[in-house]
């Protein structure tokens, strides 16, 4: 008997916390989830750094070898110099030569990395006033970027997806979710295909040294702003119509980031996920709301009259193809007017 009520008291302590368990579940998952990739990483990528390693250890033997009179003191200090250099974009190898980071149009390339936060990392500002420049154009240029995007995807999604769906249902009869559904992939599929695939070879053409594999992958770093930098488009020597193909990248950065939006946004709005995502939230109590509604009713409205006004005011808005109706105000001796 006891035990019965205890059991039964423990379901509804759980039942009543359930979002909170989901929280802990979805908090505890997602740290398995880092350490199965760092896990993951670590067995996949070590061995290829190890090799590395060894294979520079050997060329530098090799080198100091074949040039006594150079001491391994000096290569040092020579090698940290160039490390250093190319860590901020410039190198000393022939082949890179008649590249230049800060000309315009690498220059409007670097900005929509720092305003999208892709942020490649493989040219970075060389002065201290373009380090302080840089803080400051993205302190208000990524809030600008994402309120440009928003309001973008916010009337792209209107007749991209909201109107498509609603007229499928409405003139073919389908259910509305399993219409919302089936748009969700179909637009997921045309925007893989459109700014993934069709990129990707493009880029296996267009850069000599980038097969499909590598170029997907560019194309995949980049529009989900991760932006590693390992791989950056145009730096090949001698590109041809480099300052061309720098603005076209730029342009498909752009988009590609304003389609992946339009297609998450998209996606949020199944009611399937919609569901989901409650069981993770924290749900308010009715009695709060209540308490809430009643201390605002008292605060805006102070009068009868006040609220009848409002009311009338909220009708206006909400009907604005409605014929309006004079709005009747009472005096202290009883008698009306029409307004």
């Amino acid at each position: 008997m006891l035990q019965s009520a205890a059991s039964s008291k423990c379901m509804r302590l759980i039942d009543r916390n359930r979002p909170a368990w989901y929280f802990v579940f979805l908090l505890f998952s997602y740290f398995l989830y880092l350490i199965f990739g760092a896990l993951v990483f670590s067995s996949v990528e070590l061995p290829y750094e190890d090799l590395l390693r060894k294979d520079l250890l050997e060329i530098k033997r090799q080198f100091l070898n074949e040039n006594e009179c150079m001491s391994e003191a000096q290569l040092e200090v020579f090698l940290e110099r160039v490390l250093e250099a190319s860590n901020y974009g410039v190198s000393i190898l022939n082949n890179a030569s008649g590249n230049w980071n800060w000309d315009f149009m690498s220059s409007l390339f670097f900005a929509s990395t720092v305003l999208s936060t892709t942020g490649y990392g493989h040219t970075v500002p060389l002065s201290d006033g373009g380090k302080l420049f840089c803080i400051l154009y993205s302190v208000i240029g990524i809030p600008f970027t994402l309120l440009l995007f928003t309001a973008l995807v916010q009337r792209i999604i209107v007749y991209v997806t909201r109107k498509p769906v609603l007229y499928i249902h409405l003139h073919w009869g389908f259910p509305k979710h399993i219409v919302a559904i089936v748009h969700s992939l179909l637009l997921g599929f045309f925007t893989v295909t459109c700014f993934f695939f069709i990129p990707a070879a493009a880029f296996s053409i267009l850069e000599e040294d980038w097969n499909f594999l590598e170029s997907f992958y560019f194309c995949f770093i980049s529009l989900s702003t991760i932006g590693l930098g390992d791989y950056v488009p145009g730096e090949g020597y001698n590109q041809k119509f480099r300052q061309l193909y720098k603005m076209g990248i730029t342009c498909y950065l752009l988009l590609g980031l304003i389609a992946m939006l339009v297609v998450l946004e998209t996606f949020c709005e199944l009611q399937e996920l919609k569901m989901f995502r409650k069981l993770f939230y924290v749900k308010k109590k009715k009695d709060e709301d209540q308490e809430n509604i009643v201390e605002h009713d008292q605060l805006a409205f102070s009068s009868i009259s006040d609220q009848v006004a409002s009311l009338k005011e909220d009708q206006k808005l909400s009907e604005p193809f409605v014929a309006l109706q004079p709005v009747v105000t009472y005096t202290g001796d009883g008698s009306n007017n029409n307004e």
